[in-house]
């Protein structure tokens, strides 16, 4: 059965490769884009494909944009914008840990709260927020971006139980190491502030993190997998793809119990 389908931050990566797959598989997409930019280039694509997508720019940051949300009515919405920085929790910049929590949290929640209530309205529907591997893991130099995703699947839990008796799903879908270009920049923004003089973290440590970057996975395997879980009725509250991410992930938590300092 088709659905009316509105994500976010879909000018981009695994987000813009859903769209296009969603419209494709007969859905009604609204999908929007950060920047105007972003807009052009999607809507060229879509049409270049045949599709009929309506697109516009929303900056999930601006009140103006997010008023936009309202006007549409939708049957699922996906909270999938996001920005992506890392950095040694002990000397990161606090506006750069300010800047990725205003956009992974405080926005998010803004854009999920404004569906939230038109949903809740028709009694049906789902929210789904894009969080990631790193909601659930903690890995050195990602912690700032790691810190949002704990965040965002604190929100989605609580707002799982608190939407039920409305009839309104919420779920998370949890990508493990994609290659599509959002962790190498994440990657590059540390070094516009990194200091080898000022900051006591090695910079080979970094360095070391970011070379297992080289070997991500194909995007869109988690495309195919995104169009599969976004528009079904039913699925697991989770979704963590690849396989071998969702092993892996389960064996840390499990650690995390037996860890000691």
């Amino acid at each position: 059965m088709a659905k009316t389908i509105f994500i976010t931050g879909a000018g981009s990566g695994l987000g813009r490769g859903a769209a296009l797959g969603l419209a494709k598989e007969g859905h009604r997409v609204i999908a929007t884009t950060e920047l105007t930019s972003q807009k052009t280039d999607l809507m060229r694509e879509a049409e270049d494909k045949g599709l009929e997508m309506e697109v516009f720019k929303l900056d999930i940051t601006n009140p103006r944009d997010q008023e936009q949300i309202a006007k549409y009515d939708f049957d699922v919405f996906v909270a999938n914008a996001a920005i992506n920085e890392g950095g040694p929790l002990a000397e990161v910049p606090m506006d750069r840990f300010r800047a990725l929590f205003e956009v992974n949290v405080f926005a998010t929640l803004e854009t999920a709260q404004i569906a939230a209530k038109k949903l809740v309205e028709k009694r049906s529907g789902k929210i789904i927020f894009m969080s990631s591997m790193a909601g659930i893991s903690a890995t050195p130099y990602v912690g700032p971006y790691t810190a949002t995703k704990h965040a965002v699947e604190g929100i989605a839990q609580t707002m799982k139980s608190e939407l039920e008796e409305f009839g309104v799903k919420v779920a998370t879908i949890n990508p493990g190491a994609f290659e599509t270009g959002f962790n190498k920049r994440s990657g590059e923004e540390i070094w516009k502030w990194f200091d080898d003089e000022k900051n006591f973290t090695r910079r080979e440590d970094i360095e070391e993190q970011q070379e297992g970057l080289k070997d991500q996975f194909d995007p869109e395997d988690m495309i195919k997998k995104m169009i599969e879980i976004i528009p079904a009725e039913t699925h697991k509250f989770r979704t963590v793809y690849p396989e071998e991410t969702e092993k892996q992930l389960k064996e840390t938590q499990k650690e995390r119990w037996e860890m000691e300092i």
